[in-house]
Order: structure tokens, then sequence, then C-alpha cells
């Protein structure tokens, strides 16, 4: 592949797709020739090596980089090829057209912000030719120029392409495209491809070469709401610098220093301390498209995957479940039974299918219902339910965080789109703790400043198990044990509350409905005393995994500690450590121990 020293022009990714054999290849290598951008002597060293091997000379065979590209005569990767007009410098991408590689099509394309798509005018418009513009509707590029190439197999017919442009427009319509322009072309001959030529006196619109340059660039995007993943967090405890460092790259709008900043799901908010950055002046501000690193003012826990947005932003929307259109690509049928994961910006989640609403033909938008799996190459609208509620945005306003691709054993298999944000049964509860984070009145004393001060981390202690099991029993020696030891601990079992805090909740037959208050008011006055930096053990009669995952809405899950006592686990809570019968009385207390300093909650002397 040519290496081209560009200028610094703009710039602009272009992805070329169509059907096989329609001739993408052959007229990127025509517009690279005509345009005079290939390196000396390569268009030679091709022309002489078809010569020594008895085969005609092949305008794609400039790009076809593999020999085995060659010999089967289809493009199977997307080669990038480096050109400039007089405009712009372009990074064209030559993405396959063969159904069996289109998920190397979805990848090229994932880095465009404009396409070309080719129909060959003597076989009109394909399967993979509606496909294709399927698939870049769904990766969101609407900038669209449509060249129905090969005029000269119908003899610069004029009514074989104004067919062409009519069946295919009607098309792109139904998925709400309109293409810029449609432009007959022969990459063979060069009509149009950069110069007009002299076979096609009938179409005055502009040629390939003019089309690309009439691409408008996308507007910055620094005045939408802020929208910055969090990429990783770099904690430094070298030569005195206790920074840490919350990395990403900004994907929409703009933040400075002393923003106050919510991170999506959890809702934890912060001001920005100060804007980090390797080898550059000291930097307050960054903008769309631009990776950077910030330091907070308080420093509140945030894992990869939370969305930052400013506060007086729009916020994304959180769920965990999301109706979307996706595309499968694997062998194997995406089931209804099955989990998989969702790749989501830089969030990751498992996820199963929990309603399959029609599966879609996007060669002519037949419908299927009925349906309970999605098979190889089928394009489908899904919702999707998430074992964990995710940040993201719909499709229509935030590309880059509405875009997913879902992966089974290590491997991409497909991908898609966020239409729809649905509600869950955690949504009341996530809309009580933002307005609580929003309204929380900070005092002059941190929580870190509390942990560095107590020489712990506060953290939530539940110790559930079934009835009898000797949950209370652990929970008081462990409470005198670390009391004893120096350490802030109280001991709060649920029943204190319920008739207490929770005592104008009816504490009759139907209190089962009542149940999921009774913990989220469980979960609010425990954020008090981890506010306060307290270790908190607290003790409840068989918790399930719902009852903790609404103990995270409130709380977060990075202060959660989870013991079963028990020799029998009887629900499906996922605990941190099992202490059995004949653990309780000896080594109960030494196992939650040892795991509050594994967590860090405490130090290890």
């Amino acid at each position: 592949m040519q290496t081209v020293e560009l200028d610094h022009k703009e710039q602009m990714n272009v992805v070329v797709v169509g059907h096989v054999d329609h001739g993408k290849s052959t007229i990127v290598g025509r517009l690279l020739v005509d345009t005079n951008s290939l390196p000396k002597g390569k268009l030679e060293a091709v022309q002489e090596s078809c010569r020594k091997n008895h085969k005609p000379f092949e305008y794609a065979f400039l790009i076809d980089a593999l020999k085995d590209e060659q010999a089967q005569s289809i493009t199977i990767d997307s080669a990038r090829i480096f050109f400039q007009s007089a405009k712009r410098n372009y990074i064209l991408i030559d993405a396959p057209g063969h159904i069996e590689f289109i998920k190397n099509m979805i990848t090229g394309a994932s880095h465009a912000e404009a396409a070309v798509l080719v129909i060959d005018a003597l076989e009109g418009v394909q399967e993979n030719s509606r496909r294709h513009g399927y698939m870049l509707w769904m990766l969101g590029i609407k900038k669209i120029v449509v060249l129905v190439n090969k005029m000269d197999l119908v003899d610069y017919d004029e009514t074989t392409f104004r067919n062409i442009v009519k069946e295919y427009n009607d098309y792109l319509s139904g998925i709400g495209v309109k293409a810029q322009t449609y432009i007959p072309v022969s990459g063979k001959e060069g009509d149009n491809v950069a110069q007009r030529g002299s076979h096609l006196p009938w179409y005055s619109g502009p040629t390939v070469l003019e089309a690309l340059d009439e691409f408008e660039k996308e507007k910055a995007v620094h005045n939408l709401p802020l929208r910055f993943p969090v990429q990783d967090v770099y904690k430094f405890s070298e030569r005195g610098d206790s920074r840490r460092i919350i990395a990403g790259t900004v994907t929409s709008g703009q933040f400075k220093v002393g923003d106050e900043l919510v991170f999506y799901p959890s809702g934890k908010r912060t001001r920005v301390k100060s804007v980090e950055s390797f080898n550059t002046p000291r930097l307050t501000k960054r903008e769309a498209n631009e990776a950077t690193g910030v330091c907070m003012e308080e420093q509140i826990y945030i894992s990869r995957g939370q969305i930052a947005t400013r506060a007086a932003d729009t916020p994304p929307f959180v769920s965990s479940r999301m109706r979307v259109s996706l595309f499968w690509l694997g062998k194997q049928p995406l089931q209804m039974n099955r989990s998989y994961t969702i790749k989501l910006g830089t969030a990751r989640e498992k996820f199963q299918i929990e309603a399959i609403h029609r599966i879609i033909d996007a060669s002519d938008y037949a419908h299927q219902q009925g349906k309970t799996e999605i098979q190889h190459h089928d394009v489908a609208e899904v919702t999707l339910k998430l074992a964990h509620p995710m940040a993201f945005d719909t499709s229509e306003k935030f590309p880059e965080t509405s875009r997913f691709v879902v992966v089974e054993d290590y491997e991409i298999r497909g991908g898609g789109i966020v239409l729809e944000a649905l509600s869950d049964e955690d949504e009341r509860i996530r809309q009580n703790v933002y307005i609580r984070n929003e309204k929380w009145v900070q005092g002059l004393v941190s929580r870190n400043d509390r942990a560095e001060k107590y020489n712990q981390r506060s953290a939530l202690i539940i110790i559930t198990g079934t009835k009898g099991s000797g949950r209370k029993t652990l929970a008081r020696k462990l409470e005198r044990q670390l009391f004893d030891e120096g350490k802030l601990v109280y001991y709060l079992g649920v029943g204190s509350l319920l008739y207490g805090v929770n005592a104008d909740l009816k504490q009759n037959e139907e209190d089962h409905k009542n149940w999921p208050e009774h913990v989220r008011r469980f979960a609010e006055v425990s954020h008090l005393f981890l506010d306060a930096g307290i270790l908190l053990i607290v003790t409840a009669i068989e918790f399930t995994q719902d009852d903790l995952e609404i103990m995270k809405a409130v709380l977060g899950e990075e202060n959660l500690r989870v013991v079963w006592v028990g020799d029998q686990v009887i629900t499906d809570i996922e605990y941190d450590i099992h202490v059995h019968e004949s653990d309780r009385e000896t080594d109960g207390q030494v196992m939650v121990k040892r795991l509050l300093q594994d967590r860090g909650d405490i130090f290890t002397p």
C-alpha cells in the first residue's frame, strides 16, 4: 500500500462499499491513477507484473495487496488508501463486498464519515447492495454517493441508469436515507471518475472526485451535551503523587476546570480539579474528539464504562433494558435463552434477549415475527435485558454512545444501534439517588479525609442466611472484634429499621409488596453510615440478588461485601464468602476480616 506525505488540509474518511464484483476496487484504482496519487513507478510495476503473468491489467490490482485476493478476484479485508484532492486529504476504505465478509465491511465502515456505494449497471441492484445500504444507516453514515458502474457494458444507456436510480432510491427512502447524488461511471474507461469523458453527454452532474469534495465535513460537536466515556482510572502513589486520573476520549460537548460532572449510571458528582495531558502546556479545557485525563476535586469511585456529562447538560439514559436494531454475524443463531456480552463505548455487560419483535430482511424490509432465534446475517429488532444498568444514548442524536457490538466466546458476532431506552424495575430508585446526589450538602470533611483519619475505608458488610444460621451472632462478634482493634464500626439489624424508620410501611399480609421499599430505605440509612466513614455491619434473613441490586442502585457496588451464613445457600444472591455452620464459631470472624483486608477496607498489619 502506498505511503503519501499529506499536508495539513482537513481529512475525511470515506468507505467504498457494494456487492461483490461490482467494481469498487477498480473505481478506487482508477481514481488514484487519474489524480496522480500513486507512488512513482507503482502503475508501471503492476502493469509489468500483469504482462509477465500473461493476465490483463486491472485497476483493482493497484490496491488488492494480498495475493490470495487477486487469485479469488474478491476483496476480503478493508484496505486503506490515501490520496488528496485540491480541497482535502482522503482516506478511502475499500471494504469487501462478498456476503461472507460483511463483518469486515462493517469494521471498515465504522471508521468512516461518508460512503460511496457501487452498483453494477449490468447486474443492477443486488441483495448486498441493499444490505450495505442498511448497514450504513445502522452505523449512522448518512453522506452517501451511489455510483452506477460499468456503464460501458450497457452502452452507456441512460434508461438503464435511471431505472437503477429509481429502484435504489426507493429502497433508501424506506430507511430514511437520501443519497447525495447518483453518478453513472465506467471504472474501466475512466468516465466520470476524475474526468468526464465523452460517453455520457446526457449526464450533467458531478464526477466522483467532485462529489467527494462536495461532501460537507461534520461540524464540530462541541455544543452538544458532554459525553465522556471513562476508559480507565489511574492511581499514582510514588514520590508524593496521589493523583487519581480519570482517562477517556470526549465524544461530544466540552468541559473545563471547575465544571461539575455527573457520572452515569452511578449518578456520582464531583468537580473538575485539573485537566491532565502528557507533554503539553497546562490545559484548562477539553472538547469533542480529544483524549484526556482529569483529576477531580472529590475523589469518588468511578469505574470503566461510566459516562460523564456536565451537571447542566442533558444526561444519557440509564437502564438494564433497551430496544435495539442489530445484525447477527455469528455462525450459530442468536438465541433467547443464552447469555452474551454487549460492548457499548467503554462499557461491557452481560445480556440476554428478552424479546424478538421482528426479523427484518434487509433486502426488501420483509418482516418475520414469532421467531425465537436470529440467524446468520439476519437483521432484527429486539429488546435486550442487561445484567446491570448501563448508560447509553439513542442513535438519532449520539451515534458514538448508541452503537454497540455483541461478543460471544471473545469474538465479535454482531452489532447494532440503540433505538429506545426502556424502563426497568430500579428506574425509580435510580432517579431518587440522582436527586439525592444533586441536593446533597457536602461538608468540609470528605469521605477520603475520614478514611485517612480513621485508617479505614467505609464499607457495608451484609451478613445474610437462613433463619437460625447464626447471622446475628457472627455480626455481633465481628463488631466487638473490630471495635476492640480501634475501628469505627456499627452493627445494625434490619429489624431495627422495620419498626423505626420504616414504621409507616404496613406490617400485614401484604407487607411483601413493600419489601423493595424496605430495602431501599435500608440502603439510604446505610449510605449515611458510609459517608461518615464507618464500617457498617447489617444482618437480614435470606437476602436475594434482587435485594442486592437495590442496594447497589442506592450505594454503588464498590463498598458492598456480602457474607452468606449457613451450610445451604437457598437464594440466588452473589456472595463474597460463604461461612458454613462449622466455621461460624471459630473461623467466621477471621474469614470476614480477611475479606475486608483483601478489599482494602482495613489494612493488613
